[in-house]
């Protein structure tokens, strides 16, 4: 087929030697099949935001430094300078982290280059040699899916080990290979320990994962791994050879509010009392 224009720099420096098939188009970009010397790989485009479904949000890029400080400045000002660093800093996000993945162990597409908002990588293939389908496109036995969810939590787990949580998992990100379950796109990724939101994405994802599979092994559905691993990573005890339960006994105890704003009134108290110290050590 006619080589996209987005995908023509990544034939001018010999990347890519021709593209065979479209084979997504989904929220935020399409995908294409494409041939790089004897191998066949995958080009994911990413489409300009005005043209994408699914919105940046602040939850997500919470906790991600900018090294530039001119680019952080425009990004937090939202000049179009800015807008175009945040839009690159989205894509580099899911570069980031598949390189960081990949190397930790974790089941994702194994990443090669990225050049003008594409990203070249690995194409994920079936038994047959096809390009994977998604795991939302299969029906299962409650054996597959008791075998896929423990699969793809032992993934949460390599994840969160090395420091990332996938924020948007389900089985629409999830593809299955001919080895297995595979976990896919990650623009949304966030750091485990610079993000307050990290917890509850973590926990949506295990929710939904439970959710899905719960559908063909109901006892899925009783789980509780999502708090299970995020207490262990709290600790520090989560490790990817860990054995998990699937329990987590949740605290019923009702929050000490009064106490909390005693600290808090405490805090503010001896604050002030330092501000007047240095008034006075000034005069």
């Amino acid at each position: 087929m006619k080589v996209p224009k987005r995908i023509e720099p990544l034939v001018e420096d010999g990347l890519v030697d021709a593209v065979i098939r479209q084979l997504t188009s989904g929220k935020e970009a399409m995908v294409y099949v494409v041939r790089c010397g004897d191998e066949i790989r995958c080009a994911k485009v990413y489409k300009e935001a005005n043209q994408r479904s699914f919105r940046q949000s602040a939850d997500y890029t919470e906790g991600r430094k900018v090294k530039n400080s001119r680019r952080a400045r425009a990004m937090e000002k939202g000049t179009r300078y800015g807008r175009k660093a945040q839009e690159e800093a989205w894509q580099s996000a899911e570069v980031d982290a598949l390189f960081r993945l990949a190397a930790a162990g974790v089941r994702v597409p194994r990443p090669y280059n990225f050049l003008e908002g594409v990203l070249l990588m690995e194409l994920v293939t079936g038994d047959d040699g096809d390009a994977a389908p998604r795991l939302s496109d299969l029906e299962l036995t409650a054996e597959q899916a008791r075998d896929y969810h423990r699969s793809l939590i032992a993934q949460v787990v390599l994840m969160l080990c090395a420091g990332i949580v996938h924020g948007d998992l389900s089985e629409y990100n999830v593809l299955v290979g001919s080895d297995g379950p595979v976990i896919i796109d990650l623009p949304q990724a966030v750091n485990a320990a610079g993000n307050n939101h990290a917890c509850s994405m973590l926990e949506r994802d295990v929710a939904n994962l439970a959710a899905y599979f719960g559908r063909y092994a109901p006892e899925l559905l009783t789980t509780d791994y999502g708090m299970e691993i995020w207490s262990l990573y709290q600790s520090g005890k989560l490790h990817p050879a860990i054995e998990l339960t699937g329990r987590f006994k949740r605290s019923e105890k009702p929050a000490d509010v009064a106490g909390v704003m005693r600290e808090v009134d405490a805090a503010l108290k001896e604050e002030a009392a330092r501000q007047r110290y240095k008034q006075d050590m000034g005069r």
